[in-house]
């Protein structure tokens, strides 16, 4: 029989259905250099990634790129360790570095139906769907060159910040960065009156038909590894789609959801696994390597309360 060998890439909770959305085909993938400055008492040191927005004639997916490149590391980690341990009787060790923090949620803006979909991850995808964000932007006559592009100046204020966002009208997509839209044009730049929240231009690709990647790594020995939490359900990376698996949720019971995996992630993570039908458990307390019960164990730990955020992308309105 064929064995699947599933590894956690990182935490979430349990499989349901969404209701399916026809997918897209991206036209467009747009480049973002994202820098927020999350914590005022060390201007200096503001946190930044390397976003990727996809936009297709009736949505966009909004991505850490990042993140994507770690995925494609780990897997490759992975597969290596997997096929030089062949042979060792079941007992696998696998250790993977190099994986920094990045942005795990991802956003899907649909103009024509007004609808927002902020996709996460605790171990399987949910979805928590909103209105589309309505900005009453003010065009102005001004206009800059990005790369060749050239974009027009607007101005409008969302989720307590005033925005500055340029947009090129010879792209007629109505999407942009994050939660930004609404203007008649790409938007390929945005910033905040303070550069506090910064979207920098860094580039627009043609889309190419890209090959398929495989969607599970195979190693010798007959095994396959899946990376639970991290593999998409979509395998080619320019449709634009949202997970048949996720589980449709509400900003509330993902909350609720969120605290149940930091008080005990190794029940979270069992639950999650046994709903997947994965080979490997979560270790509970004082088991080690080699304790009781059948399958590779690992052992999760959450360390610290995450980095310190006194200024949110989201700010409160101002009464």
């Amino acid at each position: 029989m064929k064995k699947t060998i599933l590894f956690l890439a990182c935490l979430s909770g349990f499989a349901a259905g969404v209701q399916a959305q026809k997918p897209d085909t991206a036209r467009a993938v747009v480049h973002y250099k994202f820098s927020h400055l999350r914590d005022t008492t060390h201007r200096d040191k503001p946190y930044t990634e390397n976003m990727v927005l996809f936009v297709g004639a009736t949505s966009s997916a909004y991505k850490s790129y990042d993140r994507k490149i770690q995925e494609a590391l780990m897997k490759k980690q992975v597969a290596d360790q997997m096929a030089e341990q062949k042979g060792n009787g079941g007992r696998v060790n696998i250790k993977v570095t190099g994986a920094a923090p990045t942005t795990r949620n991802e956003f899907y803006q649909f103009p024509m139906q007004h609808k927002l979909v902020r996709k996460e991850r605790l171990i399987t995808p949910y979805m928590i769907e909103e209105p589309m964000p309505v900005i009453d932007w003010k065009i102005s006559a001004d206009t800059a060159s990005f790369s060749g592009l050239h974009c027009q100046k607007a101005t409008g204020h969302f989720k307590g910040r005033d925005y500055t966002a340029w947009f090129c009208p010879d792209l007629p997509f109505h999407a942009g960065p994050w939660k930004l839209n609404g203007l008649p044009g790409l938007i390929v730049e945005a910033y905040d009156a303070n550069k506090e929240v910064v979207f920098k231009f860094d580039g627009l690709d043609e889309v190419t038909n890209t090959p398929k990647p495989a969607t599970e790594a195979p190693v010798p020995g007959g095994a396959t590894i899946k990376l639970i939490g991290m593999d998409d359900a979509n395998d080619d990376p320019n449709v634009i789609a949202l997970p048949t698996d996720a589980v449709k949720t509400t900003e509330k019971e993902f909350r609720n959801l969120e605290a149940a995996m930091r008080k005990d992630p190794n029940a979270f993570a069992q639950s999650a696994m046994a709903g997947s039908g994965g080979g490997m458990r979560a270790g509970g307390p004082g088991e080690g390597p080699g304790g009781g019960g059948g399958g590779p164990q690992m052992r999760i730990q959450i360390n610290g309360t995450g980095p310190v955020i006194n200024n949110p992308l989201e700010l409160p309105e101002k009464k």
